[in-house]
């Protein structure tokens, strides 16, 4: 039930629709009083667009995500697994084309060979069935298998989860998958803007891990530039923002032991 009060929550209060609903407000303006508010409604909102396109909100909103995590300096010289979180592929256009589709997530997918390559020792999973309600069939660890054997990765090194629908179940479907051991380390892999959740999310769960961020979608030259590219505003507001609602809700809920997870330095499983 919470999934899906997730996803319909979401569907309200993004900011393109939001701003989209003022505007159809202001389209149907009548007589007096109500004529002023909704007048009040259509300029507010073409003020919020106007704003979006041209000051970088969307950038700054999301470099306070994606800078939480920052890369490591140096990767640890052992590591026993990495964990690979999804959202890097698009399982419904797979379901058409016939073939694996990623989407601008996908720096999630394509860094598997190279940490399989610098730790040939080490398990690897790959986590993600389907967030979807309209189409909660279509999974994607299939999709990811596919992608990861058209480059040429050894599969069988790769355990693929594929039931998990959001960040929650990603850790505790992977932990019942890979049962950590105490004193082991584990990569986590997946955009750096949903790093913290995802962070706090493991470390709740008693797996502590080692952030791998990847998938910069704000960088520094974003920050103090203004721009008039409302599409690429809004998105990137509206992903900071989607993120944001999710710490605080994951933190409400439980499942996180702080509202802003940071770098505490532990690695290992206690």
């Amino acid at each position: 039930m919470s999934f899906a009060l997730s996803k319909i929550f979401w569907a309200l209060t993004a900011p393109g629709n939001l701003l989209l609903l003022f505007l159809l407000v202001g389209l149907f303006a009548t007589g007096g009083f109500r004529a002023r508010r909704s007048l009040l409604c259509a300029r507010s909102a073409a003020v919020g667009l106007a704003i979006i396109a041209v000051l970088p909100v969307g950038a700054w909103s999301m470099r306070t995500l994606e800078q939480r995590f920052p890369a490591p300096a140096g990767l640890p010289a052992h590591v026993d697994g990495i964990i690979v979180l999804g959202g890097s592929v698009d399982q419904v256009a797979t379901a058409e084309t016939g073939q694996p589709e990623v989407n601008a997530a996908a720096e999630r997918l394509m860094v598997i060979p190279d940490l399989a390559r610098r730790y040939p020792d080490a398990r690897i999973i790959f986590s993600g069935g389907s967030g979807e309600l309209r189409d909660p069939d279509e999974k994607e660890a299939p999709v990811a298998r596919a992608a990861l054997e058209e480059i040429g990765m050894d599969i069988t090194r790769v355990t693929f989860e594929g039931e998990s629908r959001n960040t929650w179940e990603n850790a505790l479907f992977s932990r019942d998958l890979m049962h950590p051991q105490p004193g082991q380390t584990w990569l986590l892999v997946t955009s750096a803007f949903h790093m913290p959740r995802s962070v706090g999310i493991f470390r709740h769960v008693g797996w502590p891990v080692v952030a791998y961020p990847v998938d910069i979608r704000a960088p520094k030259t974003l920050l103090y530039r203004p721009d008039f590219d409302l599409l690429r505003g809004l998105e990137l507001l509206s992903q900071s923002v989607h993120e944001y609602i999710g710490l605080l809700a994951y933190r409400l809920l439980g499942r996180t032991d702080s509202l802003f997870p940071a770098p505490d330095g532990a690695t290992k499983t206690p």
